[in-house]
């Protein structure tokens, strides 16, 4: 079985078709949240703790971070802020991230202060970008995201997708970078515009499973985009993603609806033995417990050093 692991300077977790779902929290990212922009680039930092914390608390397996605030001098804004978060994020929360960000030398001041093994996300298959990408891949021994678009853009045909994960797979093995530390994101497209989209990215993902031996992600609301009651699209495409194979997504946690469908489907996938968790999950609690208080994933005490990757 193919198995990608990441951590934090204190838990592991694991992607792989026989482990739970992997559910990378999506919520620290500024983009197309404007308040959230504003506060980051005043270093106000107040939501994304809050986020951090609700996040972890709601099910998070990881995190994802994303300090994108500006388009403007990106290069020189960027690095530093994601950084800080990163920091800032760690040192609350004790569950692995995913360092995300277009950005190769954001990527490489979040790999610096980055405890664990991070996921880094992303690398496409423009030749420009595996060849900064890759090699910081390389020096950190971390595993990547790997996105199937490549110098045409992102192709309709998911023929044309499958090749360009390949050859990111393929680019990556030149580096020393082994199968199993690319995480393929197959590119979700939205089902109001394309009829097809779904049964499409269902097929895409078994192929990358049987063909490329390869764990995979997406950005799970892609699929609803431009709909209404996006959450139930999302609640019920989760379950048929992991079904076919998918092993995480970056998906917002706090949202019950789509948790739900996520934590049912590991039961009936068998990764949740003897549905241990989902039994925790929905114990009735005596009147007056708390039955998120004992989550294990926000750090208690002080900052925590560094684990060798």
């Amino acid at each position: 079985m193919t198995t990608t692991l990441v951590a934090s300077a204190k838990r592991e977790a694991k992607l792989g078709f026989d482990q739970p779902f992997c559910v990378i929290g999506e919520r620290i990212n500024p983009t197309g949240r404007k308040k959230l922009a504003a506060e980051m680039q005043a270093g106000n930092f107040d939501t994304v703790a809050a986020d951090a914390i609700a996040q972890v608390e709601a099910g998070a397996t990881m995190l994802d971070v994303n300090a994108g605030v500006t388009s403007v001098n990106p290069n020189e804004t960027e690095p530093p802020l994601l950084a800080q978060t990163i920091k800032l994020v760690q040192g609350l929360v004790d569950i692995p991230l995913c360092i995300d960000s277009s950005v190769p030398a954001a990527l490489a001041a979040g790999l610096e202060v980055c405890e664990g093994r991070p996921l880094v996300n992303s690398v496409t298959g423009e030749e420009d970008r595996l060849e900064v990408v890759l090699p910081l891949v390389k020096k950190y021994g971390v595993p990547v995201v790997a996105i199937s678009n490549d110098e045409t853009g992102i192709s309709e045909d998911p023929d044309v997708r499958f090749e360009v994960a390949k050859k990111i797979v393929e680019r990556a093995a030149d580096f020393g970078i082994p199968s199993h530390d690319i995480v393929v994101d197959p590119l979700v497209m939205p089902i109001g515009a394309m009829g097809t989209a779904g049964r499409q990215v269902f097929a895409l993902v078994r192929r990358l499973r049987d063909e490329l031996k390869v764990n995979t992600t997406c950005g799970a609301s892609n699929i609803s985009f431009g709909l209404p009651n996006r959450h139930a699209i999302n609640a019920a495409f989760l379950p048929m993603a992991i079904a076919s194979g998918m092993t995480s997504a970056i998906m917002n946690p706090c949202r019950p609806q789509e948790m739900e469908m996520v934590l049912a489907a590991n039961v009936l996938n068998s990764t949740d033995p003897d549905c241990t968790y989902w039994i925790k999950k929905n114990r009735v609690q005596p009147e007056g417990v708390d039955a998120s208080a004992d989550t294990g994933g926000r750090r208690r005490g002080g900052r925590r050093s560094r684990t060798a990757a």
